[in-house]
């Protein structure tokens, strides 16, 4: 039972000053600039570029949240959550957090009236679609990219459990740079990869393929998501795809995947799942606020439950093998050709 329900609203209230704290603290790059040590206020505010008094109450509103420590008075460090936020950690939440600081953060400051008009809040902002505004800023594509994979290192282990293949071609449909399918490639050095996507993100994708020395078994194709897919391939991958569409689009989506899909073909869907009415935890959390950020962000994107995600697989001749959990609070849902 809640003691004060009032306070408890007035505290979720001001998490938005906790989360412009993170996206200040990200920024200025304190946390790159502790690494491993800790250092005094003045040596941090000269090398950050701030202000030492209005520094301290930053990194003290921080250390209330465990993401710094002050052993002693005017004296910082980073603890655990800290560590997440350095450019240099596995799965860093830094790109998100600068993510926050820019558009999309803009867009969320519009979610009053996208509740109010249904438009997206990125289009009322920016007066284009999100996709069609990352071609035009190649600096935000690539911080975007970078937050799509921070969450993938914990999920990739299992999603390699799904795929579960020694040789053939793999294809990743909005596969972004290709962290996913470099991933997978890694782990079985006999698969090949096709990655498909608009160009802004092939460009990003080629690069990769050949700093990881995969370039001669992985092809970067320009295509669309509702064009046809690469035919034949043993496995697809669509990884946080159909939350930035409305069902219609979904379901077109999905039926263009399955004309191409051979019968021994396999798709893994990787969604996080929305809770069903009643249920709660940190995984609900995450997929009602992710929920929100497809909402301010795209028109008609949306989080989904277990069996509306299952129900568009259905509908469009795709039979539901299994499901697994994810670390994030997400699913990869592995489906077959009815």
């Amino acid at each position: 039972m809640v003691s004060d329900p009032a306070r408890q609203v007035r505290e979720l209230l001001y998490g938005q000053l906790l989360s412009r704290a993170l996206q200040a603290f990200a920024v200025l790059g304190v946390a790159d600039e502790l690494g491993d040590v800790v250092k005094s206020l003045d040596v941090l505010a000269e090398r950050v570029g701030a202000r030492p008094e209005p520094l301290r109450r930053l990194l003290r509103a921080l250390a209330a949240f465990e993401v710094l420590v002050e052993p002693e008075p005017d004296h910082f460090g980073l603890a655990v959550l800290g560590h997440a936020l350095r450019s240099d950690a596995p799965g860093s939440a830094l790109p998100t957090a600068l993510l926050a600081t820019g558009e999309v953060g803009q867009a969320w400051d519009q979610l009053l009236e996208t509740v109010r008009s249904g438009r997206p809040g990125f289009e009322r902002a920016f007066g284009t679609s999100f996709f069609g505004y990352l071609e035009l800023k190649p600096g935000l594509r690539t911080m975007f990219d970078r937050s799509q994979e921070s969450g993938l290192r914990a999920e990739l282990p299992d999603i390699l459990r799904a795929v579960d293949l020694a040789d053939g071609t793999v294809v990743d449909v909005g596969g972004g740079d290709g962290a996913l399918l470099a991933g997978v490639l890694s782990a079985a050095p006999g698969l090949r990869g096709v990655l498909v996507d608009r160009q802004d993100a092939v460009a990003a994708a080629r690069r990769r393929f050949e700093a990881a020395d995969m370039a001669h078994r992985c092809e970067a194709r320009i295509g669309d998501f509702f064009g046809p897919w690469p035919e034949g391939a043993e496995i697809y991958l669509l990884r946080h795809v159909l939350h930035d569409w409305e069902d219609e689009r979904c379901a077109a989506l999905l039926r263009g995947g399955r004309r191409v899909m051979a019968p021994g073909s396999r798709l893994l869907v990787v969604e996080f799942a929305h809770a069903r009415r009643g249920e709660s935890g940190p995984d609900a959390r995450t997929a009602a606020l992710m929920d929100l950020y497809m909402l301010s962000l795209f028109d008609g994107g949306r989080e989904r439950t277990i069996a509306e995600l299952v129900g568009l697989l259905d509908a469009a001749g795709l039979m539901v093998d299994s499901i697994a959990p994810l670390p994030t609070g997400a699913v990869v849902i592995n489906a077959r050709k009815g």
